[in-house]
Formats: C-alpha cells, structure tokens, sequence
C-alpha cells in the first residue's frame, strides 16, 4: 500500500515549525550557558543533530538566526501603531515600553562570544531604533524637554548604551522590568525630571492608558 504525499504546503509548515523550536530551544540553551553546543540545542528541541545541520550548517548560521529573529521583532515593534503622544517625553517612553521586550526576550545575544556576533551586523539590527531614538530626542530638545547641548545623535547612542546595560544587568540578575521602569530611567537620563518622568510613564500604562 502506497502513502500519498504529504502536501508540499504542509511539509513547508513543518519545516519552518521545526525551524521555530530549533530557534526557541537555542535561545533558551545559549541563555542558560553561552557556550551550549548544537547537540545541546538538538536535545533541547527534541531533534537529532542531522535536523539542526539541515536547518543550520553550524553555530555561526544558528546565531544568526536568531539574530535575524531579533531584528524582525524589532522592526515589528517599530511599526505597531503607538498611539498619539502628547509630547516628545511622551514618545520617547512609548518607544522604550514597545523596544523593550524584544531585548528582554533576546538578551542572550549580549552574552555571546564578540566572533558570534560581529559589530556590523549589531549596527545594521539597531540601526532602525537608532533613527527613530534620534528623531524623538531632536524634536524633545526642539521642545525644550530634554536636555541640549548635546547633538540628538549622541544622545541616541547614550540611550542605546543605557538600555543594552540594562537589559545586561538583567543577565547578570541585577534588574528585572516590564519596561516601566527602564522607560522612566531613560527620560530621566534625557533630562526630565525624575517626579514627571514617573507620572509621565504610569500615565501610558494604567489601564486605559495609550500602550495597554
């Protein structure tokens, strides 16, 4: 007896499902030890090892997979609809509250080895942030609310830095947020005062409020 086919749609779903829990099962294994192996990351997916070759031809290519991943969640953060800010604090708060579970779930890139993880790529993944965090803070200086003097571009990077150690700190057990927090740390770090900075933030995430 002859078995029909499987559909090629179908086979296609299987494999990008077995791509997904491959991708999942690094990201968790490479969390709870940088250096895991792809054996490791086949037996936390519940594969054999020929399946991850299949899907990646080594650690280099599994890394960039789920750097790839990242980005995509980023670039898909970016684009959700925020609502209308009042102001530029405002909008810089929304920004953080909406890029900060991507870094939160993708953490583990921080701890990879610098050859896992070449600098140009990190530029080209952030670059997106960079532009849009460049843009609320040169219209939050035009506005007077944040502090001058600075060029808007310097003070994005700042920012950068000041999320990526955060989101480190996470790493090491020293933080945890839901994003509140670190939003209210950022506009303090533009500026703002750290009383309107709080209210500014619990105001966008009561309920009711523009990111619930």
């Amino acid at each position: 007896m002859t078995h029909a086919p499987v559909p090629a749609a179908l086979e296609g779903g299987r494999t990008l499902l077995t791509r997904a829990r491959i991708l999942e099962a690094a990201r968790q294994e490479l969390g709870r030890d940088p250096d895991s192996g792809l054996g490791d990351i086949a037996e936390a997916a519940g594969v054999v090892r020929r399946t991850v070759y299949g899907h990646f031809n080594g650690r280099a290519a599994l890394v960039e997979g789920l750097v790839e991943e990242a980005a995509q969640a980023l670039r898909r953060a970016l684009a959700a609809p925020r609502g209308q800010a009042a102001d530029a604090a405002a909008e810089l708060a929304l920004f953080v509250l909406a890029v900060w579970p991507v870094g939160d779930r993708y953490r583990i890139l921080l701890r990879l080895a610098p050859q896992d993880l070449g600098p140009e790529r990190v530029v080209e993944v952030l670059a997106p942030a960079r532009d849009m965090a460049e843009t609320i803070i040169a219209r939050g200086q035009r506005q007077g609310a944040f502090q001058a003097g600075i060029a808007p571009v310097v003070l994005a990077r700042a920012l950068e830095g000041h999320l990526l150690g955060l989101l480190d700190c996470v790493n090491s057990g020293l933080w945890s947020d839901d994003g509140t927090g670190t939003a209210t740390a950022a506009l303090i770090a533009m500026g703002v005062d750290a009383q309107r900075a709080s209210t500014c933030v619990h105001g966008l995430v009561r309920p009711g409020g523009d990111a619930s």
